[in-house]
């Protein structure tokens, strides 16, 4: 089993010195990954309904959302890091355009050599797609497409693809991925997003918990195209229980995300980068799990 770090350029971790202090403590305590969250804004008075609290609401206000973008967020990590993985949970992939986006995910996952994972959703918040100038309807469509465009960058010798939002002819795009991709996530714990994670994603992380039921869907939908639904990495949040792990890595969780406080609500499991260390302990004894 796998452990990461979830939450990790919010709230206090806006600050530089405690993002990488946190970062940095992970890495010594065998943490595998650090992963970093997105809204390029939050509309005051927004309206859509938050889909991971029964109130409808993120916590906090609207003026308290301190969120570092998590892609330049990754590159400040990798740069004073050597070994941990650097993820976003989530990046809202239909907000962004594609070739510019594979462009600085390949060039982040080249200078980290090869630590990137790339979590994307396709978002809740329409007023924030207003603020943005992108149609909120469309935005599965587009996810899908924008996924299938940057594998084609990463790993193309001639990049070639011409679909309903993107449309590129012999546009190289360089430097690619250590490893020609970069694995991609697919958050949510809706069908829709158990669906997409199956068909197309190298993993899943259905948000809160693990709902065993969008796991196995997501299972299914992998073997129903063809792919291997034991490769499908799934990635959790730990469980209150610790006894509960051995279970999750039975049903195919290969990680667990532990919040790191600050800004990760009432689901916070470490207060700040001095609390890190206390969880080696927790990694080396489910490590073989």
């Amino acid at each position: 089993m796998e452990f990461g770090l979830r939450y990790c350029n919010i709230g206090r971790y806006a600050d530089p010195d405690q993002t990488i202090a946190l970062a940095q403590a992970g890495e010594e305590a065998g943490f595998d990954s650090v992963w970093s969250v997105e809204h390029t804004v939050v509309p005051e008075g927004y309206l859509s309904q938050y889909p991971y609290a029964p109130g409808g609401r993120m916590p906090g206000r609207e003026s308290e959302f301190v969120l570092p973008d998590p892609l330049i967020w990754m590159a400040f990590v990798a740069a004073a890091t050597t070994r941990i993985k650097l993820g976003t949970a989530i990046l809202i992939l239909p907000q962004h355009n594609p070739v510019l986006t594979a462009k600085q995910v390949a060039t982040i996952d080249h200078l980290s050599r090869g630590r990137v994972l790339l979590g994307i959703g396709v978002g809740w918040l329409k007023e924030e797609f207003d603020a943005l100038g992108v149609p909120f309807a469309d935005r599965g469509r587009r996810a899908d497409e924008y996924v299938a465009a940057m594998r084609e960058l990463w790993s193309s010798e001639l990049p070639t693809f011409h679909g309903e939002f993107v449309n590129f002819d012999g546009a190289h795009c360089l430097p690619q991925p250590v490893n020609k991709s970069v694995p991609i996530y697919i958050g949510g714990d809706t069908k829709l997003a158990a669906r997409r994670a199956g068909r197309l994603g190298d993993g899943y992380f259905p948000a809160r918990g693990a709902p065993m039921e969008m796991i196995e869907l997501a299972k299914r939908t992998a073997e129903e195209h063809g792919r291997d639904p034991e490769a499908l990495n799934i990635t959790t949040t730990i469980p209150d229980d610790l006894d509960d792990i051995p279970k999750l890595a039975a049903a195919g969780v290969k990680r667990l995300m532990v919040p790191a406080g600050s800004g990760a609500g009432p689901q916070a499991k470490i207060d700040g980068p001095e609390d890190v260390k206390n969880w080696r302990s927790v990694i080396e004894q489910y490590a073989d799990v």
